[in-house]
């Protein structure tokens, strides 16, 4: 799992770069996102990321990823609890 944070200047760059990361991930803040997928796509997305957005970013701009092993913990509060994954409600 990566979480992926941004700040981007240019609203049609940042609309851009939101739009590519909603296709692998959900938002769990305004510009902060959790993907969850396989290490291969995730060095794919880091991949894009840097040969089409990279380029075109300001001085401004900055994007973190922060990379997550299986053995981390996350701990949720708030609304944020109802998006654990073992809850199903019928």
């Amino acid at each position: 799992m990566i979480i992926l944070s941004y700040d981007i200047a240019d609203d049609r760059l940042r609309n851009h770069f939101a739009k590519y990361i909603t296709k692998f991930g959900h938002r769990i803040q305004y510009s902060v996102y959790q993907i969850d997928n396989s290490s291969r796509v995730l060095d794919n997305i880091i991949s894009y990321i840097q040969g089409h957005f990279e380029k075109k970013f300001g001085q401004s701009d900055s994007v973190y990823i922060f990379k997550l092993s299986n053995t981390c913990e996350v701990v949720r509060m708030g609304y944020a609890k109802n998006e654990e994954k073992d809850l199903v409600v019928f």
